[in-house]
């Protein structure tokens, strides 16, 4: 029997670092279009949510996204991610769901694809986007991933693998049973550095402006 996918995308308009930032243009679209638009490229998606308390996005939508208003009470900004998710998970059912965040406009959707495919397919709980990092780390004035009397190879390095946030694909009962986006069987996809640029303040917004240009 054929799972049911959501995806769903949480939005909001107060940004304080970058005003207005999930409708500001980026190349010749808004921000937040990139998003939906590798979302629409996997077929094997049922339906595509932007979740937001404010209309003034439809007009930016693509038109295989359905708008779904949430609460104002979820735009403070300490309100938790988990709020937020638990909120959609109670409004809309589905097997499984694929949480994507609009800061991540360079995900492409052949990384989506193939991390829904593992969680279908083989003995995975959930899936998540994540950058390899091998080089020398340190955390908490220590090395992490190497000895100070044996220095490797870059290349012999333990790699680190870290979120990137473009998405995390996960089984409802994780959720549901126990409020994590993350399961105890994860599949991690690695993607590459462009598709790892996180939009979080205006650098970051100016960098995927010389991205946009550029390639």
């Amino acid at each position: 029997m054929k799972k049911k996918i959501v995806a769903f995308v949480p939005i909001r308009l107060n940004s304080k670092r970058i005003i207005g930032k999930n409708i500001k243009m980026l190349g010749n679209k808004p921000l937040l279009t990139y998003i939906f638009e590798k979302l629409i490229e996997v077929e094997i998606i049922d339906d595509i949510y932007a979740y937001c308390s404010s209309e003034e996005i439809i007009p930016h939508l693509p038109s295989k996204v359905k708008f779904l208003k949430r609460s104002v009470d979820l735009d403070q900004d300490n309100t938790l991610g988990q709020e937020i998710y638990s909120a959609f998970v109670n409004d809309v059912d589905a097997d499984i769901y694929i949480l994507a965040h609009t800061t991540s406009p360079f995900v492409k959707n052949e990384s989506i694809s193939n991390a829904l495919n593992k969680l279908i397919n083989e003995d995975f709980d959930s899936a998540f986007s994540v950058e390899k990092v091998q080089t020398f780390i340190w955390y908490k004035n220590l090395p992490l991933n190497y000895s100070l009397t044996m220095v490797p190879r870059t290349q012999d390095l333990e790699p680190i693998y870290v979120e990137t946030s473009a998405f995390f694909i996960f089984k409802k009962e994780i959720w549901t049973e126990f409020g994590r986006r993350i399961g105890f069987k994860p599949y991690l996809q690695i993607v590459d550095k462009i598709e790892a640029v996180d939009i979080d303040n205006p650098e970051d917004f100016k960098l995927a402006e010389k991205i946009v240009k550029n390639f």
